[in-house]
Protein backbone atom coordinates (compact mmCIF):
# COMPACT_ATOMS: atom_id res chain seq x y z
CA UNK A 1 0.00 0.00 0.00
CA UNK A 2 1.36 3.28 -1.11
CA UNK A 3 0.87 6.49 0.42
CA UNK A 4 -1.76 7.98 -1.69
CA UNK A 5 -3.64 4.61 -1.07
CA UNK A 6 -3.30 4.66 2.57
CA UNK A 7 -4.58 8.54 2.82
CA UNK A 8 -7.23 7.44 0.19
CA UNK A 9 -8.58 4.60 2.69
CA UNK A 10 -8.20 6.33 5.99
CA UNK A 11 -10.17 9.51 4.83
CA UNK A 12 -12.66 6.87 3.59
CA UNK A 13 -12.94 5.20 7.28
CA UNK A 14 -12.80 8.44 8.93
CA UNK A 15 -15.94 8.93 7.02
CA UNK A 16 -17.73 6.19 7.99
CA UNK A 17 -16.21 6.46 11.58
CA UNK A 18 -19.19 9.49 11.87
CA UNK A 19 -21.39 6.91 12.27
CA UNK A 20 -20.56 5.76 15.27
CA UNK A 21 -20.94 9.03 17.06
CA UNK A 22 -18.72 11.83 19.01
CA UNK A 23 -16.19 11.00 21.60
CA UNK A 24 -17.29 8.93 24.78
CA UNK A 25 -16.32 6.62 27.60
CA UNK A 26 -16.95 3.16 25.27
CA UNK A 27 -15.75 0.00 26.99
CA UNK A 28 -15.90 1.33 30.39
CA UNK A 29 -18.15 -0.10 32.80
CA UNK A 30 -17.94 0.16 37.17
CA UNK A 31 -16.00 -4.02 36.61
CA UNK A 32 -14.16 -3.51 33.57
CA UNK A 33 -12.38 -1.49 30.73
CA UNK A 34 -12.52 -3.27 27.37
CA UNK A 35 -9.54 -3.13 25.05
CA UNK A 36 -8.41 -4.15 21.43
CA UNK A 37 -5.96 -5.40 19.81
CA UNK A 38 -5.34 -6.41 15.87
CA UNK A 39 -2.52 -8.51 14.77
CA UNK A 40 -1.64 -10.16 11.91
CA UNK A 41 -2.33 -14.19 12.48
CA UNK A 42 -2.80 -15.92 9.67
CA UNK A 43 -1.26 -13.51 6.98
CA UNK A 44 2.84 -13.08 6.16
CA UNK A 45 3.68 -11.90 9.74
CA UNK A 46 1.65 -13.87 11.60
CA UNK A 47 4.94 -15.75 12.73
CA UNK A 48 5.82 -12.90 14.71
CA UNK A 49 2.62 -12.05 16.27
CA UNK A 50 3.21 -14.60 19.84
CA UNK A 51 5.81 -12.43 21.39
CA UNK A 52 4.03 -9.23 20.23
CA UNK A 53 0.89 -10.75 21.37
CA UNK A 54 2.12 -11.89 24.84
CA UNK A 55 3.81 -8.96 26.22
CA UNK A 56 0.88 -7.43 25.33
CA UNK A 57 -1.18 -9.74 27.57
CA UNK A 58 1.90 -9.75 30.12
CA UNK A 59 1.38 -6.32 30.95
CA UNK A 60 -2.47 -6.34 31.77
CA UNK A 61 -2.38 -9.57 33.52
CA UNK A 62 0.32 -8.12 36.24
CA UNK A 63 -2.35 -4.99 36.42
CA UNK A 64 -5.59 -7.14 37.00
CA UNK A 65 -3.46 -9.63 39.37
CA UNK A 66 -2.54 -6.50 41.15
CA UNK A 67 -6.15 -5.45 41.62
CA UNK A 68 -7.01 -3.82 37.98
CA UNK A 69 -7.16 -0.15 37.21
CA UNK A 70 -9.07 2.16 40.24
CA UNK A 71 -10.75 -1.61 40.84
CA UNK A 72 -11.35 -2.40 37.51
CA UNK A 73 -10.05 -5.35 35.45
CA UNK A 74 -9.13 -4.79 31.76
CA UNK A 75 -10.24 -6.93 29.49
CA UNK A 76 -8.08 -7.59 25.86
CA UNK A 77 -10.18 -8.13 22.86
CA UNK A 78 -7.86 -9.79 19.90
CA UNK A 79 -9.06 -10.14 16.31
CA UNK A 80 -7.12 -10.95 13.17
CA UNK A 81 -6.00 -8.46 10.59
CA UNK A 82 -4.23 -10.75 8.54
CA UNK A 83 -1.89 -8.10 7.02
CA UNK A 84 -5.31 -6.76 5.16
CA UNK A 85 -6.46 -3.36 5.51
CA UNK A 86 -10.03 -4.47 4.86
CA UNK A 87 -10.01 -7.61 7.01
CA UNK A 88 -8.66 -4.74 9.64
CA UNK A 89 -11.30 -2.37 8.55
CA UNK A 90 -13.98 -5.39 9.28
CA UNK A 91 -12.38 -6.15 12.55
CA UNK A 92 -11.93 -2.96 13.85
CA UNK A 93 -15.65 -2.14 13.05
CA UNK A 94 -16.58 -5.59 15.10
CA UNK A 95 -14.89 -3.95 18.11
CA UNK A 96 -15.64 -0.54 18.32
CA UNK A 97 -19.75 -1.35 17.56
CA UNK A 98 -19.91 -4.88 19.47
CA UNK A 99 -17.26 -5.04 21.61
CA UNK A 100 -17.82 -1.20 22.83
CA UNK A 101 -13.82 -1.11 23.31
CA UNK A 102 -12.27 2.00 25.35
CA UNK A 103 -9.10 1.73 23.52
CA UNK A 104 -7.00 0.22 20.26
CA UNK A 105 -3.75 -0.93 21.95
CA UNK A 106 -0.40 -2.67 19.90
CA UNK A 107 -2.27 -2.78 16.80
CA UNK A 108 0.47 -4.14 14.13
CA UNK A 109 1.06 -2.98 10.73
CA UNK A 110 1.53 0.10 8.78
CA UNK A 111 -1.31 -0.48 5.81
CA UNK A 112 -3.92 -1.85 8.56
CA UNK A 113 -3.16 0.70 10.78
CA UNK A 114 -3.60 3.23 8.21
CA UNK A 115 -6.88 1.89 7.25
CA UNK A 116 -8.74 1.99 10.31
CA UNK A 117 -7.54 4.71 12.54
CA UNK A 118 -9.78 7.33 10.64
CA UNK A 119 -12.69 4.72 12.20
CA UNK A 120 -11.39 4.19 15.66
CA UNK A 121 -10.94 8.55 15.92
CA UNK A 122 -14.24 9.34 14.81
CA UNK A 123 -15.72 6.89 16.72
CA UNK A 124 -13.96 8.54 20.01
CA UNK A 125 -12.03 5.72 20.35
CA UNK A 126 -8.12 6.21 21.76
CA UNK A 127 -5.40 4.41 19.74
CA UNK A 128 -2.26 3.82 21.49
CA UNK A 129 1.13 2.62 20.29
CA UNK A 130 0.22 1.28 16.49
CA UNK A 131 3.27 -0.75 15.24
CA UNK A 132 3.07 1.69 12.18
CA UNK A 133 5.06 4.44 10.48
CA UNK A 134 4.02 7.29 13.33
CA UNK A 135 4.76 10.09 11.12
CA UNK A 136 2.14 8.36 8.50
CA UNK A 137 -0.34 7.36 11.06
CA UNK A 138 -0.90 11.25 12.59
CA UNK A 139 -0.78 12.48 8.90
CA UNK A 140 -4.24 10.09 8.33
CA UNK A 141 -5.83 10.62 11.99
CA UNK A 142 -5.72 14.29 10.31
CA UNK A 143 -3.71 14.87 14.24
CA UNK A 144 -6.44 13.63 16.31
CA UNK A 145 -5.52 13.97 19.92
CA UNK A 146 -7.01 10.66 20.13
CA UNK A 147 -3.95 9.15 18.63
CA UNK A 148 -0.36 8.66 20.48
CA UNK A 149 2.46 6.59 18.82
CA UNK A 150 5.44 5.33 20.25
CA UNK A 151 7.44 3.51 17.49
CA UNK A 152 10.53 6.25 16.86
CA UNK A 153 9.77 8.05 12.94
CA UNK A 154 11.71 6.38 10.36
CA UNK A 155 12.74 9.31 8.94
CA UNK A 156 14.38 11.23 11.92
CA UNK A 157 16.14 8.27 13.27
CA UNK A 158 18.02 8.03 9.85
CA UNK A 159 18.61 11.62 9.46
CA UNK A 160 20.04 11.78 13.24
CA UNK A 161 22.27 8.90 12.61
CA UNK A 162 23.56 9.47 8.65
CA UNK A 163 24.71 13.28 10.30
CA UNK A 164 26.31 11.40 12.89
CA UNK A 165 28.13 8.64 11.08
CA UNK A 166 28.88 10.12 7.74
CA UNK A 167 31.96 12.70 9.36
CA UNK A 168 32.80 9.93 11.71
CA UNK A 169 33.64 7.01 9.40
CA UNK A 170 35.05 9.00 6.50
CA UNK A 171 32.25 8.17 4.04
CA UNK A 172 32.50 9.86 0.66
CA UNK A 173 29.87 7.87 -1.35
CA UNK A 174 26.31 6.94 -0.16
CA UNK A 175 23.97 4.34 -1.73
CA UNK A 176 20.44 3.20 -0.70
CA UNK A 177 18.54 0.41 -0.87
CA UNK A 178 15.03 0.72 -0.44
CA UNK A 179 11.45 -0.30 -0.28
CA UNK A 180 8.30 0.59 -3.15
CA UNK A 181 6.17 2.50 -0.94
CA UNK A 182 5.78 4.60 2.47
CA UNK A 183 8.12 2.75 3.99
CA UNK A 184 10.97 3.47 1.36
CA UNK A 185 9.55 7.60 0.87
CA UNK A 186 10.18 7.93 4.90
CA UNK A 187 13.88 6.12 4.85
CA UNK A 188 14.81 8.73 1.73
CA UNK A 189 13.26 11.30 3.65
CA UNK A 190 15.99 10.92 6.06
CA UNK A 191 18.93 10.18 4.00
CA UNK A 192 18.73 12.91 1.88
CA UNK A 193 18.14 16.16 4.01
CA UNK A 194 20.90 14.03 5.90
CA UNK A 195 23.37 14.41 3.24
CA UNK A 196 22.27 18.15 1.96
CA UNK A 197 23.25 18.98 5.48
CA UNK A 198 26.51 17.52 4.53
CA UNK A 199 27.39 18.49 1.20
CA UNK A 200 26.73 15.59 -0.39
CA UNK A 201 24.36 13.71 -2.55
CA UNK A 202 22.99 10.11 -3.47
CA UNK A 203 25.76 8.30 -5.72
CA UNK A 204 23.21 5.61 -6.16
CA UNK A 205 20.13 4.44 -5.31
CA UNK A 206 17.63 1.04 -5.54
CA UNK A 207 14.52 0.25 -5.01
CA UNK A 208 12.76 -3.07 -4.32
CA UNK A 209 9.21 -4.32 -4.35
CA UNK A 210 7.31 -5.75 -0.73
CA UNK A 211 8.56 -9.36 -0.98
CA UNK A 212 11.56 -9.37 -3.28
CA UNK A 213 14.31 -12.06 -2.27
CA UNK A 214 16.48 -11.40 -5.00
CA UNK A 215 18.82 -8.42 -4.36
CA UNK A 216 21.70 -8.98 -6.62
CA UNK A 217 21.39 -6.40 -9.20
CA UNK A 218 20.84 -3.87 -5.89
CA UNK A 219 24.32 -4.48 -4.60
CA UNK A 220 25.18 -4.81 -8.01
CA UNK A 221 24.23 -1.48 -8.47
CA UNK A 222 25.92 -0.14 -5.50
CA UNK A 223 28.83 -1.77 -6.26
CA UNK A 224 29.18 -0.12 -10.02
CA UNK A 225 28.69 3.54 -8.07
CA UNK A 226 31.66 2.68 -5.73
CA UNK A 227 29.79 3.76 -2.72
CA UNK A 228 31.41 3.33 0.69
CA UNK A 229 28.11 2.84 2.55
CA UNK A 230 24.78 1.22 1.75
CA UNK A 231 21.82 2.81 3.62
CA UNK A 232 19.53 -0.53 3.79
CA UNK A 233 16.26 0.43 3.94
CA UNK A 234 15.28 -2.95 4.77
CA UNK A 235 13.51 -4.75 7.49
CA UNK A 236 14.23 -8.47 8.38
CA UNK A 237 14.69 -11.31 4.98
CA UNK A 238 15.56 -8.17 2.80
CA UNK A 239 18.41 -7.07 5.55
CA UNK A 240 19.53 -10.08 5.40
CA UNK A 241 19.27 -10.54 1.38
CA UNK A 242 21.32 -7.13 0.90
CA UNK A 243 23.91 -8.71 3.10
CA UNK A 244 24.10 -12.03 1.61
CA UNK A 245 24.83 -10.62 -2.01
CA UNK A 246 27.66 -7.93 -0.31
CA UNK A 247 28.94 -11.13 0.69
CA UNK A 248 29.03 -13.02 -2.43
CA UNK A 249 30.89 -10.34 -3.98
CA UNK A 250 33.38 -10.30 -1.41
CA UNK A 251 32.97 -6.67 -1.09
CA UNK A 252 34.24 -4.93 2.20
CA UNK A 253 31.75 -1.97 2.57
CA UNK A 254 29.50 -0.73 5.25
CA UNK A 255 25.88 -1.84 5.41
CA UNK A 256 23.75 0.48 7.56
CA UNK A 257 20.09 -0.98 8.38
CA UNK A 258 17.64 1.62 9.27
CA UNK A 259 15.27 1.32 12.37
CA UNK A 260 13.19 -2.02 11.77
CA UNK A 261 16.21 -4.29 10.02
CA UNK A 262 18.21 -3.71 13.45
CA UNK A 263 16.33 -6.85 15.21
CA UNK A 264 17.33 -9.58 17.25
CA UNK A 265 15.77 -11.78 14.44
CA UNK A 266 18.14 -10.63 11.90
CA UNK A 267 21.21 -11.40 13.58
CA UNK A 268 19.62 -15.33 14.70
CA UNK A 269 18.44 -15.84 10.82
CA UNK A 270 21.13 -14.16 8.87
CA UNK A 271 24.13 -16.20 10.46
CA UNK A 272 27.35 -15.09 9.34
CA UNK A 273 25.66 -13.24 6.21
CA UNK A 274 25.22 -10.60 8.39
CA UNK A 275 28.09 -10.43 10.80
CA UNK A 276 29.89 -6.99 10.77
CA UNK A 277 26.08 -5.25 9.97
CA UNK A 278 25.46 -1.74 11.38
CA UNK A 279 21.77 -0.67 12.11
CA UNK A 280 20.27 2.35 13.84
CA UNK A 281 18.68 1.07 17.36
CA UNK A 282 15.64 3.34 19.36
CA UNK A 283 15.76 1.02 22.42
CA UNK A 284 17.81 -1.35 24.24
CA UNK A 285 18.60 -5.15 23.08
CA UNK A 286 19.57 -6.24 26.06
CA UNK A 287 21.78 -9.70 25.71
CA UNK A 288 21.51 -13.04 27.79
CA UNK A 289 24.37 -12.10 30.00
CA UNK A 290 22.31 -8.76 31.27
CA UNK A 291 21.85 -7.69 34.97
CA UNK A 292 19.14 -5.66 34.42
CA UNK A 293 17.11 -6.50 37.87
CA UNK A 294 13.83 -4.71 35.96
CA UNK A 295 14.88 -7.23 32.46
CA UNK A 296 15.68 -10.32 34.32
CA UNK A 297 12.14 -9.67 36.13
CA UNK A 298 9.95 -9.46 32.74
CA UNK A 299 12.40 -12.39 31.22
CA UNK A 300 11.56 -14.50 34.16
CA UNK A 301 7.84 -13.90 34.32
CA UNK A 302 7.25 -14.25 30.96
CA UNK A 303 9.00 -17.69 31.00
CA UNK A 304 6.69 -18.88 33.40
CA UNK A 305 3.41 -17.47 31.92
CA UNK A 306 4.60 -18.36 28.75
CA UNK A 307 7.32 -20.85 28.50
CA UNK A 308 9.11 -19.00 26.15
CA UNK A 309 11.94 -16.63 25.88
CA UNK A 310 11.24 -13.06 24.87
CA UNK A 311 12.40 -11.19 22.14
CA UNK A 312 12.85 -7.20 21.84
CA UNK A 313 8.66 -7.70 20.28
CA UNK A 314 7.28 -8.77 23.58
CA UNK A 315 9.65 -6.17 25.78
CA UNK A 316 8.37 -3.40 23.42
CA UNK A 317 4.67 -4.20 23.45
CA UNK A 318 5.17 -5.00 27.27
CA UNK A 319 6.69 -1.42 27.60
CA UNK A 320 4.08 0.25 25.44
CA UNK A 321 1.10 -1.55 27.70
CA UNK A 322 2.30 -0.45 30.25
CA UNK A 323 2.56 3.17 29.59
CA UNK A 324 -1.10 3.08 28.37
CA UNK A 325 -2.07 1.21 31.76
CA UNK A 326 -0.28 3.98 33.59
CA UNK A 327 -2.46 6.76 31.73
CA UNK A 328 -5.30 4.95 32.98
CA UNK A 329 -4.15 5.09 36.13
CA UNK A 330 -3.40 8.77 36.14
CA UNK A 331 -6.91 9.80 34.35
CA UNK A 332 -8.83 8.55 37.53
CA UNK A 333 -11.83 6.23 38.38
CA UNK A 334 -14.14 8.95 36.73
CA UNK A 335 -12.68 8.00 33.18
CA UNK A 336 -13.51 8.95 29.53
CA UNK A 337 -11.42 9.87 26.69
CA UNK A 338 -10.53 13.34 27.65
CA UNK A 339 -9.22 12.26 30.95
CA UNK A 340 -7.48 10.11 29.28
CA UNK A 341 -5.44 12.28 26.50
CA UNK A 342 -4.84 14.71 29.18
CA UNK A 343 -3.52 12.03 31.64
CA UNK A 344 -1.70 10.60 28.56
CA UNK A 345 -0.08 13.78 27.54
CA UNK A 346 0.92 14.39 31.49
CA UNK A 347 3.24 10.81 31.88
CA UNK A 348 6.51 9.83 31.67
CA UNK A 349 7.89 6.39 30.66
CA UNK A 350 11.21 4.74 30.94
CA UNK A 351 11.90 1.21 31.67
CA UNK A 352 14.57 -1.25 30.64
CA UNK A 353 13.52 -0.75 26.75
CA UNK A 354 14.03 2.81 26.86
CA UNK A 355 17.27 5.09 26.15
CA UNK A 356 15.80 7.94 28.12
CA UNK A 357 12.76 8.89 29.66
CA UNK A 358 10.30 9.32 27.25
CA UNK A 359 7.32 11.70 26.89
CA UNK A 360 4.59 12.55 24.47
CA UNK A 361 5.29 15.46 22.55
CA UNK A 362 2.52 16.38 19.99
CA UNK A 363 0.85 13.02 20.88
CA UNK A 364 4.32 11.43 19.57
CA UNK A 365 7.32 9.81 22.28
CA UNK A 366 10.27 11.78 22.16
CA UNK A 367 13.30 12.58 23.17
CA UNK A 368 13.70 9.88 19.23
CA UNK A 369 17.36 9.08 20.75
CA UNK A 370 19.63 6.38 18.31
CA UNK A 371 22.58 4.12 19.00
CA UNK A 372 24.50 2.36 16.17
CA UNK A 373 24.95 -1.38 16.74
CA UNK A 374 26.92 -4.22 15.11
CA UNK A 375 26.67 -7.84 15.30
CA UNK A 376 29.82 -8.91 16.27
CA UNK A 377 29.41 -13.02 17.50
CA UNK A 378 25.55 -13.45 16.22
CA UNK A 379 24.67 -10.66 18.57
CA UNK A 380 23.93 -6.78 18.25
CA UNK A 381 26.83 -4.74 19.95
CA UNK A 382 26.34 -0.97 21.05
CA UNK A 383 29.14 0.39 19.14
CA UNK A 384 27.65 4.23 19.67
CA UNK A 385 26.06 5.17 22.79
CA UNK A 386 22.33 6.78 22.32
CA UNK A 387 22.49 10.22 21.26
Amino acid sequence: MNRRQMLATSAAALALGGAFGPARAAGVSAEEIVVGMHLDLSGPAAAGMPMLRQGTEMAIARANEAGGIHGRRIRLVIEDNGSQPQLAVRVVQKMIRSDQVFALLNCFGSGTNAATIGAAVGAGTLVFAPWAASAVMHQVAKNSPLLFTTVPNYDTTTRRALERMIPQWGVRRVGVIYMEGPFGDLIRAGVNPALETLGMTVAAEAAYRPGEIDFSSHVARMRAADVDLIVAGTIIRETIGVMSEVRKLGWDVRVLTALPGRGTIVARLGGAEVEGLYGIGGWYLHGPDSTDPELRAFRDGFRDRFGAEPDENAANAFSYANWFLDALRAAGRELDAERFVAAARATTHADFTTYAPLSFVDNHAMPELVSIDRIVGGRWIQEVAPF
